[in-house]
């Protein structure tokens, strides 16, 4: 299980129901992105890190090691703006408004991660892929995307046997040796995971599947006062930020 999968089985709000948490979390990443940067994006930032790791009970190196990912898109994306194609300081120069600009999206899209892992460390993807359906979602749809996620686990943790078992055969001792084991463990993954879709394909004809997986879903009930809660405080961030904005501008 990955550390974001366990995070979120073991998070304190692991038994509110999913739209709780997809009304703050996904509304603190669509305030970060429709408010003004500074000091729109700032303060859901600000918001989301103190809702991370107090009330949701995040642990912060776990948050870091999930976080550093997200960010490094964030700064890559940012670094081009820095400069400019073409104009009067010849092919390639420093833009006027770079750095201004730059420091805008990675603070835009840093806080809009945020957002996105603060519903991520609290939701289980088995507590939500089940209940799409009941959205509206088309059923196969979802039980491609539950049999994935499952299978998943199950793939990465036949790369790390595999891996082991190289390192353990010296398979990592020089560079040929390594482009060696790397191609016989893709090869290695590929066939075992084509092995075990046969082997599920088979098991679930036999059980007599009728295109539909039916599992057990937690009991969880959308809270009012959570959700009050949350559209509260979203709307206090976007008054607070109009009302910050011209005198910090």
């Amino acid at each position: 299980m990955l550390p974001i999968d366990a995070a979120a089985h073991s998070s304190r709000w692991r038994r509110r129901h999913p739209v709780d948490k997809a009304v703050l979390g996904i509304g603190l990443t669509v305030l970060a992105i429709s408010l003004p940067p500074w000091p729109g994006a700032a303060l859901v930032l600000v918001t989301a890190l103190v809702l991370l790791l107090g009330p949701a009970a995040v642990p912060a190196g776990r948050l870091w090691r999930a976080y550093r990912v997200p960010l490094g898109f964030c700064v890559t994306g940012a670094l081009p703006l820095l400069m400019r194609v073409g104009g009067p300081g010849g092919f390639l120069s420093p833009a006027p408004d770079g750095p201004l600009r730059a420091g805008e999206l990675l603070l835009r899209t840093s806080a809009a991660s945020l957002g996105v892992l603060l519903f991520a460390f609290t939701t289980p993807m088995s507590d939500l892929l089940p209940r799409l359906v009941r959205a509206g979602v088309p059923a196969p749809l979802v039980d491609v995307a539950l049999v994935t996620y499952r299978m998943s686990f199950l793939l990465l943790d036949s790369v790390r046997r595999v891996h082991r078992a190289q390192a353990a055969r010296l398979g990592h001792t020089t560079r040929a040796a390594t482009w060696r084991s790397l191609g016989g463990l893709g090869a290695t993954a590929f066939v075992r995971s084509f092995d075990r879709a046969a082997r599920l394909q088979t098991g679930l004809a036999g059980r007599g599947y009728d295109g539909a997986l039916r599992v057990l879903v937690p009991e969880a009930r959308v809270s009012a006062r959570f959700t009050t809660a949350s559209v509260t405080l979203l709307a206090a961030l976007a008054a607070l930020t109009f009302v910050l904005e011209r005198p910090l501008s």
